[in-house]
Order: structure tokens, then sequence, then C-alpha cells
């Protein structure tokens, strides 16, 4: 399984579609290459944090226009959208080849707990970084919240619930015994609730996709957990005199340098605790390293390679 970040799509949080879909054709070059080595029972996964932030400022900018439309529809939005230009551009790739392979985006559901704690304290950054104050205090004032940077300034922070069950998981399975290839969980699935009182309905939130995208890899028996950002892997001591970059480390000692704050909660946390946790909860193998070396990552010659202690 693998699991693309929505940085890594749109570099720098921006990025027209023309430039979002070359950015996606480049990396389903590499994909198509490992399926040309036989890695052919693949599950793709994605980010969409720049992609849903870009949604909710059109929100905002139209809503005296047309009605803004809540998180969970932004998720099923963005997860059509770039599911289905990974869809085109990796079944070119794969005819240039030869293969005949069908790429199939599944609209993914990810059911989480109504209470769940991290609907009262938002932390997933969503969007582009602002840089005007008394704008930022104004959103503020409408009940948003906000992570502060003193080099890039302000970004929105949203609700990021655990990922309980992919609830369309048996409809990857079918996929995936037929021979596609599979988009799910993009942007750690639309996040839905079941309240007792009727069918599954959605809620305002943004799942983490590396949590959301482990829990699939495990429901699904996925052998590798593959996880691509825009660095090469995972650095201890990051942007000091002193950073060290991980090569192959054990669950465990992964485990104890996340407990003593290396990792950030916006940026390399979600991704290490992701990794550690399919490794613990399966004892395979994780790996985290960068979009632009998808098959060094995979086959372990790039990247972070996370192992059971």
């Amino acid at each position: 399984m693998l699991a693309f970040g929505g940085n890594a799509i749109a570099p720098q949080g921006a990025g027209t579609a023309a430039e979002q879909t070359e950015r996606l054709w480049a990396t389903m070059r590499q994909v198509a290459e490992l399926v040309t080595e036989g890695r052919s029972a693949l599950v793709l996964t994605h980010g969409n944090g720049p992609q849903v932030g870009n949604v909710l400022i059109k929100n905002e900018l139209a809503r005296d226009v047309v009605p803004p439309v809540p998180l969970d529809w932004c998720v099923a939005q963005t997860q059509a959208t770039i599911g289905f230009t990974i869809a085109d551009t990796l079944t070119h790739e794969l005819d240039r080849r030869g293969i005949a392979q069908p790429v199939v985006p599944v609209v993914s559901r990810v059911l989480v707990d109504a209470d769940d704690p991290g609907f009262q304290a938002p932390s997933k950054p969503i969007g582009p970084w602002l840089e005007d104050g008394d704008e930022v205090a104004r959103r503020e004032g409408e009940g948003l919240r906000f992570l502060a940077d003193p080099d890039r300034g302000w970004r929105r922070l949203v609700p990021s619930p655990q990922p309980r069950r992919s609830v369309d998981r048996a409809a990857v399975e079918l996929l995936l015994d037929d021979g596609a290839i599979v988009v799910a969980n993009g942007g750690g699935g639309i996040p839905v609730v079941d309240d007792g009182e009727g069918p599954l309905h959605g809620i305002e939130a943004v799942i983490d996709k590396d949590l959301a995208g482990a829990l699939l890899a495990e429901e699904i028996d996925a052998d590798t957990f593959v996880i691509l950002t825009d660095v090469p892997g995972v650095a201890v001591d990051f942007g000091t005199p002193r950073q060290r970059w991980l090569e192959t480390v054990t669950v465990t000692e992964l485990r104890a340098h996340a407990d003593d704050g290396q990792f950030g909660a916006g940026s390399m946390g979600p991704k290490v605790a992701a990794a550690c946790a399919f490794v613990e909860r399966t004892g395979q193998r994780a790996a985290i390293g960068a979009l632009e070396h998808i098959v060094a990552v995979v086959h372990g010659r790039a990247g972070t390679q996370v192992v059971p202690a």
C-alpha cells in the first residue's frame, strides 16, 4: 500500500490543476515501474490537506452566492478529483508498457467516534499558510483555529478524529481480487459516524490520511505500507546541526524518538505514528520516504525503513 501526501501532490500547498496533474503523472510513472516488476497488487491512498483548504477558501469567497459545503463534502470532492487524475495518469502509463490493468478510485468512507476528543482540540493543518494577521484574527473570531509558525505565518486547524473502520473495505477487497489497482481512503476517507438513529452520516472533520492508510493496510493484509512525502525520510534533530536521517530503525526505537518530541504534530508526527501502528499490529514492514524515490523506498534502498522490534 502506497500513501501519497497532499503537499507532495501540490507543492507549497498550491498548484493549478495542470501542475498537480503533472506532479501526479511523474509519480504514476514510478508506480507503473513497480507494476512492471510484478508488484501489481497495489492500493494507493493520498492526502488532500492543500486541496481541501483551497475548497474551503472558495466556500468563504462564494458564501454569499452559493451555500458553503461541510468538510466531509470537501473530502469527498477532493477524493474524486485526485482519484480520477490518478486513474487517468496511471492507466496511461500502464498502457504505454502494454499492461492492461484497471485502476479504480473508490469514494471511501471511514468510521470515527462521534465523541472522539479530536473534535474538541482541532489539530489537522489544512490549506495554505496565511500571512495576514488581521485576517487570521477575524477568522478566529468566527470560531476557527490556526497553527502559528514564526517563519511561515498561520495555517488553519480542523478536527482530526481517529479512524476506527474502513467502511468500504469489502469493495476494495473485491476489486483487488479481480486484479484492479485501487485508490481508496483518499484524504483519510470521508469521516462518518454511527449514532444508532439511522444511516451513517458525514461529520465535520478531516482524518489523517496516514493513520487511515495504515488501518486499511492492516485490514486488507498488506505486506508493506509506504508513506511518500516531500522529504527523504525521518530525521532526528531535524533542521539543526545535529540532524540525522534514520535509515533502518525498529519500531521500538522510532517510538522512543517520538516520545522524546522529535516529530512535529502537524508534519512528521502522524506519519511516524501510522508507520509504527502498522508494524506493531501486523509484524510487517513500513517505510517513509520521498515521493520522487518510490521504487527505491519500496525496495528498501531509500527512505526510513521501519521494522519490527
